[in-house]
């Protein structure tokens, strides 16, 4: 078994510096001895602005190498420093992932005059208008690149929405008209808004020949110009997902099944996983949204929270080997769009929900391991994520057994492997300070444990039966290890 860990290296409020690709490269052996297996990268391509934090994605083939919207690097450097980067993770062991943005497109060159009808934004299948005529901004001809590594522009026909009229300057979401144009088919997309196909910008329309082949012309000067080892894909509720299997069979036909891909499919629902899921043929894995949910919740009530369902509805009860786990991201720290940020009374907790078991492949958060600044400040976990990593690397293998039995007091245990022979205990309490009898095995028998989180105090002696009583103070977590081991890290 191999622990793996990704990081996702930014958050929304990193400087516009153009120096993140550099940080990174400078952190790489760092990440490799803390456990980090693959590096989430933020979005390399050009955008609105050199400060864009790569959702607002103008030109796909240009990363940082083109003076384009204002700037030739983007918000994390050029295209060297991005290509160093990924040399540099992958000549330590670690797989950079690259953050691919395909729902939309931004900062159009131009304005063109096509026919749309306005549609409701709550439901989006509700046509509000007879058919008009707006400006839109959908002519790309990325002119500071000088169409070099490909010579397509974009036009009106290439896109099903957008959302200002240049002519009136109003706001709204317009559904473009045409032939084959519309919405993609309700089943493919999700059904919030009665059809979330549209989301922001010039929405691309995954039906069009010229798209599909562009997007296949781009995926391959991409692979080859970066040499990158996954993906994340963004936004995917809002891509026809007949699209993306393709896609992603397309690309790990090229780069082998070795080639990781996850999406953030924005959506709790048990239910609209497991069917996003099976619409994919299972391709790629998902973020966990429920089990975020579930976790700020809990952060949020404290006591009130029945630990016991904490998994209840998640990708990772549900299906395991689909899910990436995660506490926050740069959508949901503060300040953001989808802001669910965990109280930081409840992080080691929660981290150690991901770290420490053996069910998905936890996904550990820049904003939480070096801290955020500014206005939504926030203090980091280093020194607790360093103790959980640690844990993760050397102590979460062989039987796991839970004991998820009281609201306010959860806990599991690993037993240990041939390899890896020493188990480790993980202890959470919402509410006052208690204790649990578990089961070690065995194997730990006569072992003297500690808390490598330095919450509780005490040394707990395993019985010869292979079980002890294991205490957590009130509002906190406990991982216990052996100290002959801690001793020797």
């Amino acid at each position: 078994m191999s622990n793996d860990v990704v990081m996702q290296y930014f958050e929304w409020y990193l400087p516009d510096d153009g120096q993140h690709w550099q940080r990174l490269a400078g952190d790489v052996q760092h990440l490799k001895e803390i456990g980090i297996s693959m590096v989430w990268l933020p979005p390399a391509f050009k955008g609105t602005s050199s400060s864009d934090v790569g959702y607002g994605v103008y030109d796909l083939f240009d990363l940082g190498e083109f003076d384009q919207k204002g700037t030739i690097r983007t918000k994390y450097g050029s295209k060297e420093d991005y290509l160093n980067a990924i040399e540099t993770l992958k000549a330590n062991g670690i797989s950079p992932i690259a953050d691919v943005v395909l729902n939309h497109k931004a900062s159009a060159d131009s304005t063109e005059s096509f026919t749309v009808v306005e549609v409701d934004p709550n439901d989006r299948t509700k046509i509000l208008s007879e058919p008009f005529t707006i400006q839109g901004w959908t002519h790309f001809t990325f002119d500071g690149r000088h169409d070099i590594y490909n010579d397509f522009h974009w036009h009106w026909y290439h896109f099903t929405g957008t959302d200002f009229d240049a002519a009136s300057s109003r706001q709204g979401i317009f559904q473009i008209q045409g032939d084959n144009k519309g919405w993609a088919d309700s089943q493919l997309v999700d059904q919030e808004n009665g059809n979330y196909d549209y989301l922001m910008y010039a929405d691309l329309d995954f039906k069009h020949p010229e798209v599909i082949k562009n997007i296949d012309d781009w995926v391959e000067w991409f692979l080859d110009t970066t040499g990158i080892e996954g993906f994340r894909l963004d936004a995917v509720k809002h891509i026809d997902s007949y699209f993306m299997k393709n896609f992603i069979y397309n690309v790990k036909k090229k780069m082998g099944d070795d080639f990781y891909v996850f999406g953030e499919f924005w959506n709790g629902d048990q239910e609209s996983n497991k069917e996003y899921l099976a619409n994919i043929d299972y391709s790629f894995d998902l973020v966990d949204v429920k089990l975020h949910q579930n976790l700020f919740d809990a952060s949020q009530v404290a006591s009130a929270y029945d630990l016991r369902q904490v998994f209840e509805g998640t990708l990772v009860q549900n299906n395991p080997e689909s899910a990436v786990t995660f506490v926050d991201n740069h959508d949901t720290q503060r300040g953001q769009a989808l802001e669910s940020t965990v109280a930081e009374w409840f992080k080691p907790a929660a981290y150690s929900i991901i770290l420490l078991r053996q069910q998905g492949l936890p996904c550990v958060f820049y904003g939480d391991y070096y801290g955020i600044s500014g206005e939504f400040a926030q203090q980091d976990f280093q020194d607790e994520l360093d103790k959980l990593l640690y844990v993760r690397q050397y102590h979460v293998y062989g039987e796991q057994i839970d004991y998820l039995d009281a609201p306010d007091c959860i806990g599991w245990v690993n037993l240990g492997s041939e390899e890896h022979p020493d188990g480790s205990v993980v202890l959470i309490s919402n509410d006052q300070a208690t204790s649990k009898r578990m089961d070690l095995g065995v194997s730990n028998a006569g072992k003297t444990f500690v808390d490598i989180m330095g919450v509780s105090p005490e040394e707990v002696q395993i019985g010869e039966d292979g079980w002890a009583e294991f205490p957590v103070q009130g509002q906190s977590v406990s991982v216990w290890i052996n100290n002959q081991t801690l001793e020797s890290a």
